[in-house]
């Protein structure tokens, strides 16, 4: 029978060691936060609806010139920086990092205005591989049309209407958190587990455990109740930087309570498993590196799943972490609980396999 108070008294042990090693500690709570006030501070600007964009206007400020500008800046897809025309444009955007500028050319207001007008045309610099270019070429197209009809001085045809539809629009910082999250999930209890059970087997540790009235399974439970513990204060304290430094969308609902106590329930079992079945300490780390690095880059950890190509999204779904993280996603912000049970289903069934396996393989004395 599973004791409840010999589960108490082990978990009391392990939790006093583990606060006085400390550097459990710092790589539970205190790295996942460094990530993300880097990541944040880095990709602060990420998924912004304008794009940067350096513009020469050499008409010596015309008014046509610079209604040009303001028709482009009025699209409010563009952040517009001004550049003298006394400099060479091409080694401006070098020096700047800019990979996009359009050039105003001399005369372009006398070409426009000629009788009849003399065709003119403005220069885009800029990689024509890139997105950013694609759009800037898309923006620039629509203002030049709007300057050829009224030219033209004909009348529009064919309109648009607008339809207000709500949407929430997502910042990188939204989805690094929960990816965050379950980096945290993955990387505590899995690293140390495989750590702990190959160190514990060479030592002999086990072995003098296997003379005490603690079993095996109330053993394994104790550590992944320290876990699940572990990740709700993980997960408050990531949270709360994301929201209070970077503004993330972050809405707190019980949906995550089966993903902040399922994952360290899958992962604890699954170290465990890892450095149980392994020869040595050695092979342990390098079975567990091998199964930790793919999950913490292709499940979502850093960047969307829906971002990689086809092939490696694929990939992704059989990895365990991509379900702790999508259903992050779906329950803190798509508000998606069916997706969500989904993903507790998979949770599920891994978590009592693994675990079950775990139980299986473990041994207190070596044959």
């Amino acid at each position: 029978m599973v004791s409840v108070r010999r589960i108490r008294a082990d978990l009391t042990v392990f939790g006093r060691g583990y606060v006085r090693a400390r550097i459990g500690l710092f790589f539970s709570l205190i790295f996942p936060i460094i990530l993300i006030l880097l990541f944040g501070a880095i990709f602060s600007n990420a998924g912004s609806s304008t794009v940067p964009i350096y513009i020469q206007n050499n008409d010596n400020n015309s008014p046509a010139s610079l209604g040009f500008i303001t028709a482009l800046n009025s699209t409010n897809a563009m952040a517009i920086t001004i550049v003298s025309p006394d400099v060479n444009f091409s080694q401006y955007l070098a020096s700047h990092s800019g990979t996009t500028g359009i050039v105003i050319p001399s005369g372009f207001q006398a070409d426009i205005s000629a009788k009849p007008p003399v065709p003119v045309s403005v220069t885009i610099y800029g990689n024509p591989t890139s997105s950013v270019f694609g759009a800037v070429v898309g923006v620039t197209n629509a203002v030049v049309s709007g300057f050829n009809l009224k030219i033209a001085n004909a009348s529009a045809i064919v309109g648009t209407q607008q339809v207000s539809v709500a949407s929430k629009t997502y910042k990188y910082i939204d989805y690094l958190v929960p990816g965050l999250i379950g980096f945290s999930v993955l990387t505590s209890p899995m690293f140390a587990l495989v750590n702990i059970s190959s160190q514990y087997k060479r030592d002999k540790i086990f072995k003098q455990l296997s003379l005490t009235p603690l079993t095996k399974t109330e053993w394994l439970i104790s550590k992944i109740t320290w876990y699940v513990v572990l990740t709700f204060v993980s997960f408050f304290l990531m949270t709360g930087a994301g929201t209070l430094f970077f503004g993330a969308h972050i809405t707190y609902t019980v949906g995550v309570i089966p993903f902040l106590f399922l994952g360290p329930f899958l992962f604890v079992s699954l170290g465990m498993l890892v450095g149980t079945v392994s020869k040595s300490v050695e092979s342990a780390a390098v079975v567990g590196n091998l199964i930790t690095f793919p999950m913490m880059f292709l499940s979502g950890t850093f960047f969307p799943v829906s971002s990689m190509p086809d092939y490696l999204q694929t990939l992704a779904h059989v990895l365990p972490l991509f379900y702790v993280i999508d259903g992050l996603n779906n329950v803190m912000l798509y508000g998606n609980y069916s997706s969500a049970l989904t993903d507790i289903g998979v949770l599920i069934v891994l978590s009592v396999v693994v675990f079950g396996l775990a139980v299986r393989f473990f041994k207190w004395r070596e044959d």
